[in-house]
């Protein structure tokens, strides 16, 4: 098994561009009830239904 580095090497300078930021939490989905497959057991798009 490969040993893993648990630190960065003295010389190692971090980028302009990281930040110690955590990421944003993603945005809750849009549900579009219009689309919905479940509504007559196919997709309606523009009037026409596509059967999978």
């Amino acid at each position: 098994m490969t040993k893993r580095a648990t630190q960065r090497p003295e010389s190692f300078v971090k980028p302009a561009y990281w930040t110690s930021e955590p990421p944003p939490a993603p945005e809750a989905p849009v549900v579009d009830e219009a689309l919905s497959p479940t509504r007559y057991g196919d997709w309606v798009i523009k009037g026409v239904a596509i059967d999978f």
